[in-house]
C-alpha cells in the first residue's frame, strides 16, 4: 500500500456510519426488500432514471420503465440509446467486480457504447467542468490518468477501511480524476453502489441515486469545496447523509408494501400532495371523517410516527397554528 487519498474521518462521519450500520441491521431484521420484488424493480427504476437525469436525460420515470418493459419510446434518440446502456449495466449489476480495473471498464464501454468514440478506454484528452465558458474544474492531464487510478485501486484493495467510508473516498477521487472522455458521473455512483452492495445485498436495491438527483446542486457543491479543501471529508459527509435519507425513504415505502400501516392512514397519505401544509381540519375534510379523535387515532397519529408527514411546529404540537406536510415519498 503506497497511497492513501486524503481525507479525515471526524465524530460527524463516524456518527453517520453508526447510523447506517444500525438502519442496515433493520433491515435486515425484517427481510424487508427480499420478499418485495416490485418494490426493487421500482428502486432500480430510480437509480437509471436520476443518475442519467442528473446527466440531463430527458427521459421521465415513467419512460425508463416502459425502455425496461421493451416498449416504444418516443424520445431524443441519444437519450433512449442512454437508458437502454444503461438497462443492460443495472440488470447485471451482481455480476460487477467493483475492485478490479477490468470490470471498470468493461461496464464503461456497456454505459456508453455508442455514445462515446472511446467507451472502456481511459481518455487520451484533457477534459474539465465548464459553466458557460468559465472553467470551474480541470481534471489531471490524461498521461497522468493510468497511474493516479493505479493508486486509486490500490487504496481500494489494500487500505483497511470501513466500506461506507472507503465506497465514498472512491466515487470522490474517482470523480477528481475524470478517467473518461466521458460518463464519469454515472460511473462513479455506479461502482460506489457496488462496492456497497459487495459488503451487504440491501445496496443493490437502494436508490442513493435518487436522493443526489433531488440534491443535486448540494453534490457538486460538495465536490466542489472538497477539491479546494484538498481532502474528501465534506463529500463523505454528503453521501453518507445521501444514503441515510435513502434508506429512510425506502423503509417508509417498505412499510407501506408490508401493510404495517393501516388502510385509514394509507387514505390520507394518498391524499396529499407533498410540500403543501394542511391544518387538521382540511385534513379530516380530504378523508370525509368528523370525529377528531378517531382522525388524530387512526389517520394522523400513525403517519407522524412513521415520519411520513411532519408538523411545521413541532416543538408546539398543540399550538392552533399547527399545519402537517406530507414528506417525499412515492407510493407504488
Amino acid at each position: 500500500m503506497s497511497y492513501k487519498p486524503p481525507y479525515e474521518i471526524n465524530s460527524s462521519i463516524l456518527n453517520r456510519v453508526a447510523a447506517i450500520m444500525k438502519m442496515i441491521g433493520k433491515f435486515s431484521s425484517m427481510n424487508n426488500l427480499s420478499s418485495q420484488p416490485l418494490l426493487r424493480r421500482k428502486n432500480q427504476i430510480k437509480s437509471i432514471h436520476s443518475s442519467l437525469a442528473i446527466e440531463n436525460n430527458q427521459l421521465s420515470e415513467s419512460q425508463v420503465k416502459d425502455l425496461i418493459n421493451g416498449k416504444l419510446v418516443i424520445g431524443p434518440q441519444k437519450d433512449i440509446l442512454e437508458v437502454q446502456n444503461a438497462i443492460n449495466v443495472y440488470e447485471n449489476l451482481q455480476d460487477i467486480n467493483p475492485y478490479a480495473q477490468k470490470d471498470l471498464l468493461k461496464y464503461h464501454k456497456i454505459l456508453m457504447t455508442s455514445l462515446v468514440f472511446d467507451a472502456g478506454s481511459y481518455r487520451k484528452g484533457q477534459v474539465g467542468v465548464f459553466n458557460d465558458e468559465k472553467v470551474i474544474f480541470m481534471a489531471p492531464s490524461a498521461d497522468r490518468v493510468p497511474a493516479l487510478m493505479n493508486n486509486l485501486y490500490d487504496y481500494l484493495n489494500h487500505y483497511d477501511e470501513n466500506i461506507l467510508i472507503k465506497s465514498c473516498v472512491f466515487h470522490y477521487e474517482f470523480e477528481f480524476i475524470h478517467p473518461f472522455s466521458d460518463g464519469n458521473g454515472r460511473m462513479g455512483r455506479l461502482f460506489q453502489t457496488c462496492l456497497l452492495a459487495n459488503e451487504e445485498e440491501l445496496f443493490y436495491y437502494l436508490p442513493v441515486e435518487s436522493i443526489i438527483k433531488q440534491k443535486q446542486k448540494a453534490y457538486y457543491d460538495a465536490i466542489s469545496k472538497s477539491n479546494k479543501e484538498g481532502a474528501s471529508t465534506v463529500f463523505i459527509e454528503f453521501m453518507l447523509d445521501a444514503i441515510i435519507e435513502t434508506m429512510n425513504d425506502t423503509l417508509k415505502q417498505s412499510n407501506i408494501e408490508t401493510g404495517s400501516l393501516s388502510i385509514q392512514a394509507k387514505k390520507l397519505l394518498t391524499v396529499l400532495e407533498e410540500g403543501i401544509p394542511y391544518t387538521t381540519i382540511e385534513l379530516m375534510d380530504r378523508v370525509g371523517i368528523k370525529s377528531r379523535a378517531s382522525f388524530k387515532k387512526n389517520y394522523l397519529d400513525p403517519l407522524l410516527q412513521s415520519s411520513m408527514i411532519e408538523m411545521t411546529i413541532p416543538e408546539k404540537p398543540m399550538s392552533r397554528n399547527q399545519r402537517y406536510i406530507k414528506k417525499y415519498i412515492k407510493l407504488i
